[in-house]
């Protein structure tokens, strides 16, 4: 009899177990087990009229995980539930509880935000009950996403050809269309500027025309612009040098939103990989010593260290690099805060980047020594710079140039390889000294449009407007491009980054929500929604009162849509349907768009909507093909998934998924499994030639001897499988 813990990634359970020993039996639920069902008035499976009561069941991929499980637990003295330690973690482990028939009561519930061992055995050592306000709060969270994601989704589908909406997704697409609404409707205004250059001691420096008669100078034009110029063409005179010293602060350590941003700005990775990756790092990596957790949970929005990692990396840098890097590290302690709320850091300091470069992949190695870096350099002092701000003057014109020299390097020291940032180098001036302009010019400029949100910029936006959760980013920027609303591309051939632009299907989602839905589909009531799952999570709401108020406010609003939201008329192809002689249209699928019947259900033919159209052309991604070093390519398949190939195809099959999975080709597994196969027939043939003699005699007496009957098949049959409908799958978005 041994002591079960359930958690719900199989990676972790591998790591878990080399630190808890024999004693312990750590199994993986392999995610969640329940989710609420699809049936009762509208499918909803939450009874709206008693009380928002839910109605769960087992997931039908997780019916055999279950009945593993609960064999597991009926051998088993004790249960621990070891999911992640959040809102979901936690659901998690009850929706466990309830399946296993565990006691409401029971003190069988660990937490860690590190997978080590000093971390594992002290939460053993700890157990608690059940948070039950956090399962109310991811309980609130999932069935206000089940009521919108199937009631707002099925009057989109029917009115528009949309196919989804979502209480948060549809805001962060309401960013991304208003976005390009304010540049469409963005009038330019003209602009110059008078920039001099000037040349002392070899050393060549700018500076811009500042101030007229001591106003901050406009140009509004040319003529204003080459008055100016005109009135600039004798020699300078430096009328004033100030000199000091600016200081630049580390970074605090990293948040989800944070580590996801910075990932995008500097390693070019998408949130989605991002969090991938870290998850990987976090939940275990055989550093060839068996499994080991890399980084703390990477789900969380506090910037707070522990004092053990403080002292340590202090310990650290003063030894390695001197007292003079230690800087000082300021956080505000919230009484209610857990030690599942730590930012994200290296579990060991001990484990350098370059110490487990060997035991990661590229992408492993890049990401985990970008957080090492972040979470040891928020501990030393700022770097500091000595700076110069030089005036030049004539005629009441004061042009300024400005200087920096790093003079010491403090954080970046370790925070190097991030910094973009360089030195400005003045010559020797004085004040009073006269120069000529080796060059002026007189430059035109136009004010430009808001930017475009990249996806670092549109989670920036997410989390300062307070629209969803840390966890929940990656998978808001995938549902809105999966469901064809949006494009991540380039704003430009020369371009170096990607940019959303709104699709004309995700334009009129946003203008149709916009219009019968303003008052929940908004940035000020999802932010409210989310702090009252919040005080609900710390038991100062109430669930049932939260989710009452909302639907009582949606539920007119969505009558309203009804009855007045006009249907989008079917777009025609301008040909005849060749079953029944009806109009064909274009519609969306799963599988994006293609043609069929206007007279549908009555009349079943489709055909493909690309049919004599040019293949969608593979792009560039930057990243190499690790079997044979040529860049890989991002493909369209026919099912119209995306995924990256080599560009050296056919000659190199390789292939992976966006989220950095090999692929492996059905061909290649046929191919390799054909090949195994003819040379263990040639091993089986040479063994049976050099045998054949020996064995000629002994052939003969069988072949007089009477034949056994062949053993009877095994046979499998489907008499006792049990009838299913299939049921058509009702539209639903998750945040």
């Amino acid at each position: 009899m041994k002591n079960l813990v359930i958690v719900e990634s199989p990676s972790k359970s591998k790591t878990i177990g080399k630190y808890l020993g024999n004693d312990y039996l750590v199994v993986s639920s392999k995610g969640h087990i329940r989710d609420l069902a699809i049936k009762g008035k509208d499918g909803l499976g939450v009874d709206v009229e008693n009380d928002f009561t839910p109605t769960y069941i087992v997931s039908k991929d997780k019916t055999d995980t279950v009945k593993e499980l609960k064999k597991y637990a009926q051998n088993s003295n004790n249960v621990f539930l070891a999911t992640d330690p959040d809102r979901e973690g936690e659901a998690i482990s009850w929706h466990l509880a309830q399946e296993l028939g565990l006691p409401e009561d029971a003190v069988d519930r660990v937490t860690f935000h590190e997978i080590t061992k000093n971390a594992v055995t002290a939460a053993f050592q700890n157990p608690r009950k059940i948070d039950m306000a956090l399962v109310h709060s991811q309980e609130t969270r999932r069935i206000l996403d089940r009521i919108i994601g199937f009631k707002l989704s099925k009057l989109l589908h029917n009115k528009i050809q949309s196919k989804s909406a979502g209480r948060v997704q549809s805001v962060a697409l309401k960013l991304i269309v208003d976005r390009e609404k304010e540049i469409n409707a963005f009038v330019p205004d003209e602009y110059w500027t008078l920039d001099a250059l000037f040349e002392k001691d070899s050393i060549e420096f700018n500076a811009s025309l500042a101030k007229i008669n001591g106003e901050k100078a406009e140009l509004h034009n040319e003529e204003e612009a080459m008055a100016a110029y005109n009135a600039c063409q004798s020699e300078f005179t430096i009328s004033e040098i100030k000199s000091g010293t600016r200081k630049r602060d580390p970074k605090p350590p990293f948040i989800t939103s944070t580590l996801q941003q910075e990932a995008a700005n500097k390693l070019s990775f998408s949130s989605k990989r991002t969090m991938s990756i870290a998850q990987r790092l976090y939940e275990g990596i055989d550093t060839g010593n068996g499994m080991e957790g890399l980084i703390t949970y990477m789900r969380t929005d506090s910037t707070r260290l522990s004092n053990v990692f403080i002292n340590g990396a202090r310990n650290a840098i003063q030894e390695e690099y001197g007292k003079e890097y230690l800087g000082s590290y300021k956080v505000k302690n919230d009484e209610n805060a857990q030690d599942a709320h730590e930012a994200i850091r290296p579990t060991s300091l001990d484990n350098t980047p370059e110490k487990l470069k060997p035991y990661l992949t590229a992408e492993q190695y890049r990401l985990y020594k970008l957080i090492y870096a972040r979470a040891l350099s928020s501990l030393m002092a700022p770097a500091r710079y000595s700076s110069q701000t030089v005036t030049l003057s004539q005629n009441g014109y004061d042009f300024t140039a400005q200087g920096s020299v790093l003079e010491f390097d403090g954080y970046l020291k370790i925070y190097k390889d991030y910094d973009s940032s360089k030195d400005v180098v003045l010559p020797s001036l004085k004040e009073t000294e006269q120069l000529p302009a080796k060059d002026l010019k007189a430059n035109q400029h136009f004010t430009e449009a808001p930017a475009r949100y990249t996806e670092a910029r549109l989670i920036k936006a997410l989390e300062e407007d307070g629209i969803g959760r840390p966890s929940t980013y990656a998978m808001i920027i995938d549902t809105i491009q999966a469901r064809g609303y949006v494009t991540l591309d380039k704003p430009a051939p020369t371009s170096r980054t990607r940019v959303f632009f709104p699709t004309e299907q995700g334009t009129l989602t946003t203008n149709k929500l916009d219009e019968y839905f303003s008052d929940i589909i908004n940035v000020t009531y999802t932010a409210y929604m989310e702090k009252k799952l919040d005080l609900i999570a710390e038991g100062h709401a109430s669930e049932i009162e939260t989710l009452r108020n909302f639907y009582d406010r949606f539920v007119p609003l969505l009558d309203k849509a009804y009855e007045l939201m006009e249907k989008k008329a079917l777009e025609k192809v301008g040909a005849q349907c060749p079953d029944c002689g009806g109009d064909l249209v274009y519609r969306t699928g799963r599988y994006g768009k293609f043609i069929s019947c206007i007279n549908f259900p009555k009349c079943h033919y489709t055909s493909k909507a690309t049919d004599g159209k040019e293949t969608e052309k593979a792009e560039p991604t930057g990243k190499m093909c690790p079997d044979c070093g040529h860049e890989l390519l991002k493909r369209k398949s026919r099912y119209g998934t995306y995924f990256l190939g080599c560009s050296n195809f056919p000659s190199c099959t390789y292939m992976e998924s966006l989220n950095g999975e090999k692929i492996v080709s059905k061909k290649t597994s046929v191919a390799k499994k054909t090949t195994k196969a003819k040379k263990t027939t040639a091993k089986k043939t040479t063994t049976r030639k050099k045998k054949a003699e020996s064995e000629s005699v002994a052939s003969a007496d069988l072949a007089e001897a009477p034949k056994k009957k062949p053993a009877a098949r095994k046979r499998t049959t489907a008499a006792t499988t049990k009838k299913t409908t299939t049921r058509k799958k009702k539209p639903e978005v998750s945040e």
